[in-house]
Order: structure tokens, then C-alpha cells, then sequence
């Protein structure tokens, strides 16, 4: 039996069980989604966000196995996101560049995929949250874990590209899923690498129609609403439509593979983080007398919370979650956009890639934190949170800002959902073979899934894909560290042929399948 068929059979039998439950008859998706879904859903959210309470606070431990692994890195490797910055920033503006080197896209290209996929509404909305839950001073511990952070992007990145191969066709793959099932191969864990690559790349798809999916068009749609009147929108009896418009201008793109995401990413990503950075730096300058006296309230709530040990742990926690919802370091999805790229040495993506920490967490989400914490909107936000909080903030100082707000917030919700597109057709190549077919019905779902998106109550399927995106951490992490001696051998030998001038001499092999 072909991939394909094997595909089609799963994806015929799915919606057969879906349209033959009495929820669905009854209540349609949603109906189908709150009776058979929330079960499953309630039981892998509850596991893979198992919590532990510090004093009035609960701490997912998967966030301390994310920040674990950041932390490690950055020592084992050197502090290497520091020695590592100059170097990385060539690579960038394309010092480096081998015109003949296998893959398809540029560092540059590689680099604003991967941020295409992590800028967007959590750099909004998310700091937001943090802020109101645990006070400026999550603004900190923020920072601190997206330095931590660059340490593990680099090592996933660095080694995608070691283990990536070239099919017959000419297509480069790469990822978790490869140097979990070739380098644990190599370190003679063979099977233990087969199942841990499945188990990442089923997460990745599941996450893929989801998180970054589904999520992304229900939010884009949602703030569309909020701008344009509301009930009284000529959108909100419309939902069906902004998805449809979404998911064909997704299609258009995806379907032409990753020079096509590529191409857009490089353009709409650093057009509207421009623009954003812009507007924050706008709004500081206005008030930049409040400058000081905001980062004085970002350390000392950081360092010694006024509301003791208790608002010390909540600073620390939010600052932690958001740092880790907002880079995926550690999570390996950049992994696969880095793995494209146009080189001979592998560690030369891990360089590019660990400069993604500090353009997503470092600068975006530090501009909004400070933007919230200047603008003093904070103080009473009356339980508004989110992207009506951040809103608000650039409201106090331009007015119209919120339309410019809305168009970032689409652009970035699209951009993300084209990137993540990309990762989830690279898991479907893994699971199904490198089938064009098997790969065009993925991409066919995860458009029909955007237009049910706009429309549909989706909390349960929400905490399945948010979970499923965090599960790609534990096969990944564990992977990383295995192969972590072989990561040391191989920087170690691409350190000696930058200082030797002999950066094009013996070029890494690209596997063959």
C-alpha cells in the first residue's frame, strides 16, 4: 500500500467517525468537538501540562524541562550565544553565502521562516498576559530565558542540518524527526530514535492543524471583529468568509513548497516587525521620562516583587511561560525551516538560528513589555488582557493604532500558519514517505481547518494542539542531549576552519535517502 493511500484511508476514516457521531449530527463540529474531543483533550493537556504548586502558584514542569535544556546548553557549549553573536550576524547579511552548497534557501531566508513561525501573537497578546499576571517584573525573567534559549536553537538547528537528507528528487528533509532517527542510530540507539522521530513528527501535525492553524485564524478573525465594530461588523456574521479568503491566500503559498514560504516570510516579517518596533519606539520616546522609572519597576518587581516571595514566584513563572510559547526553543520546530538552507557546514544554521531568540523574545516582546509598563495601562486594566491590553497601551500615544494593530496581527497570524504548514508537510513526508499526494492532502486539511476555525468553539481541540506543540519537546530534548557530544566534536571542527580561513574546505556531506 502507497503513503498516499494509507493517508487517505486514515483522513476518510476520521471524518466517517466524525460525521456518523450523534454530536455532530446534532450540534455540527463544535458539537463533535466539546463530546469526543475534550475527553482526550483534557486527558494529554493534563498530562503534558502536569503542574506543581509554589506557594499560590502552579508551575508546569514542562516549562522547567524546556528552560533545563536552554540552561544546559548555554554551558556545555561555551556560552556560545555570546562567543557566537558576531559570527552569526555575518552568516545573516551573507558574508558566507555558497551559491552551490545544497538546499533551497538562504540564512536569511532560514531565519525569517523561523521567525514567521514564533513573531506574532504572542509577542502581542502574550506579553500582555505576563504583565498582568505576574507583574513588570516577568519582563526580566523573560529576557533571561530567551538568552538561555539561543543556546538550545542553536544545537536542534545545527544538528538539523548534520542529519537532513536529499531525496531522488532533489528535495532536501530535515529535523527532529531525522537526527532522532539517524544520530540516536549512529549512537547505537536505533530503536529507541524510530519511535521518539514518530512521536515528534504525529505532535508536529497535530499541532500544526491546531495551535498554529486553527488558533491563529480564530484570533486574526477575532481582532478583525474588535476593530470593525463588533456584532455590528460587517464580519461578524462572516467568519466563514475571512477563513476562506485566509485559507486560500495559505494554499497559494503552500503549495509551492518552502522557496514560496520563504520568499513571503523574508518580506512580510521584517515589513511588520519594522513597523512594530517602530510604533513601540514611538510611543517610548513619548514617554520616555517614564523610561527610567519603568525599568526600575521591571528589575525591582523582578528581583524583590513588593508582594514578597508569592508575586516573586508569579513574575518568574509568567516570565517563563512566555518566553517559552514565544521562541519554541528547545520545542525543534525551527529546526525544519533551518534545515532548507543553503550550506556545506552544518554549524553555521546553528549560529543563524540562535540570533531568533533575540529578534522574537529579547526585542519584540521586551518593546511590548515596556510599551504596557510606560504607558501605564497596566495599573487598571479593568480584566482586559491580551491584545486589547498591548491595544491599548499604543492607543495612549497614536490613536489610530489599533488598525495598524489589526493588520500586524493578520499578517502574523498568516505568516505563522504558512510556516508551521511547512513543518507539519515535512512530518507528513516523514511518517508517509516522500509523497507528493500524501503531502497536498495534508495541505488541503489544514486550509478547510482555517475556515472552521473563524466559526468554531474550539477550547477543547485547542488544549490538544497547544499540548501536542510542548509533547515535540520531550522526544526532541532528549535527543539533543544524546547527541550533544557529537554537537561539541563538530563546533569544535568548524571553530578550527573558520580560524584557519579554510571555511569551504571538506564540506559536510548531504545524506541521501
Amino acid at each position: 500500500m502507497t503513503s498516499y493511500k494509507a493517508l487517505k484511508i486514515i483522513f476518510n476514516s476520521l471524518f466517517f467517525i466524525i460525521l456518523s457521531t450523534p454530536a455532530f449530527a446534532d450540534e455540527g463540529i463544535d458539537g463533535f468537538l466539546a463530546t469526543a474531543i475534550k475527553p482526550l483533550s483534557d486527558a494529554v493537556f493534563n498530562t503534558v501540562f502536569y503542574t506543581v504548586s509554589v506557594g499560590d502558584y502552579t508551575f508546569p514542569l514542562i516549562l522547567a524541562w524546556l528552560v533545563a535544556a536552554s540552561v544546559f546548553f548555554t554551558f556545555y557549549l561555551g556560552f556560545i550565544n555570546l562567543r557566537g553573536l558576531r559570527h552569526a550576524f555575518h552568516l545573516i547579511r551573507g558574508d558566507y553565502d555558497e551559491p552551490d552548497a545544497p538546499g533551497k534557501i538562504t540564512h536569511f531566508q532560514a531565519l525569517t521562516t523561523e521567525l514567521s513561525g514564533t513573531v506574532g501573537l504572542g509577542n502581542i497578546a502574550g506579553v500582555a498576559i505576563a504583565v498582568s499576571l505576574g507583574g513588570p517584573g516577568a519582563t526580566l525573567w523573560m529576557i533571561l530565558c530567551g538568552f538561555f534559549g539561543m543556546s538550545a536553537k542553536f544545537a536542534e538547528c545545527a544538528l538539523g542540518v548534520k542529519y537532513r537528507y536529499e531525496d531522488v528528487q532533489g528535495h532536501v528533509h530535515g529535523g527532529p524527526m531525522y537526527y532522532l532517527r539517524d544520530g540516536l542510530k549512529d549512537r547505537g540507539f536505533p530503536v529507541l530514535g524510530k519511535i521518539m522521530g514518530a512521536i515528534f513528527a504525529i505532535a508536529c501535525v497535530g499541532g500544526t492543524i491546531g495551535a498554529a492553524g486553527v488558533f491563529q485564524a480564530n484570533q486574526s478573525y477575532e481582532q478583525l471583529l474588535n476593530v470593525t465594530g463588533g456584532d455590528a461588523s460587517f464580519f461578524a456574521e462572516r467568519g466563514w468568509l475571512f477563513g476562506l479568503v485566509l485559507a486560500l491566500l495559505v494554499g497559494a503559498v503552500i503549495i509551492g513548497g518552502i522557496k514560496s514560504i520563504a520568499a513571503v516570510a523574508s518580506r512580510i516579517v521584517p515589513l511588520m516587525t519594522i513597523i512594530y518596533i517602530t510604533a513601540g519606539i514611538v510611543v517610548v520616546a513619548v514617554n520616555i521620562n517614564q523610561v527610567p522609572e519603568a525599568i526600575s519597576i521591571i528589575f525591582s518587581s523582578a528581583l524583590s516583587s513588593e508582594a514578597g516571595f508569592g508575586g516573586l514566584i508569579g513574575a518568574i513563572i509568567a516570565g517563563v511561560q512566555r518566553a517559552a510559547f514565544s521562541n519554541e526553543a528547545g520545542m525543534g520546530s525551527a529546526s525544519i525551516a533551518h534545515s532548507a538552507v543553503k550550506t556545506k557546514h552544518p554549524m553555521t544554521e546553528g549560529f543563524v538560528a540562535m540570533t531568533g531568540p533575540i529578534f522574537d523574545t529579547i526585542i519584540v516582546c521586551t518593546l511590548t513589555a515596556i510599551v504596557i509598563v510606560v504607558s501605564g495601562v497596566y495599573k487598571a486594566h479593568d480584566g482586559i488582557t491580551g491584545v486589547q491590553l498591548t491595544s491599548e497601551a499604543f492607543e495612549t500615544v497614536i490613536s489610530w493604532f489599533p488598525y495598524v494593530l489589526t493588520v500586524a496581527v493578520i499578517l502574523f497570524a498568516f505568516s505563522t500558519i504558512i510556516s508551521w504548514s511547512y513543518y507539519g508537510s515535512k512530518s507528513i513526508n516523514y511518517l508517509f514517505g516522500e509523497s507528493e499526494k500524501a503531502e497536498l492532502i495534508f495541505k488541503i486539511v489544514v486550509c478547510v481547518f482555517l475556515i472552521f476555525g473563524t466559526t468554531m468553539n474550539l477550547s477543547s481541540a485547542i488544549n490538544l494542539s497547544d499540548a501536542l506543540i510542548f509533547v515535540m519537546s520531550i522526544p526532541n530534548i532528549i535527543g539533543l542531549y544524546i547527541l550533544a557530544p557529537e554537537l561539541k566534536k563538530e563546533l569544535k571542527k568548524y571553530q578550527v576552519r573558520i580560524k584557519g580561513k579554510n571555511f569551504s574546505r571538506k564540506p559536510e556531506p548531504v545524506r541521501n535517502s
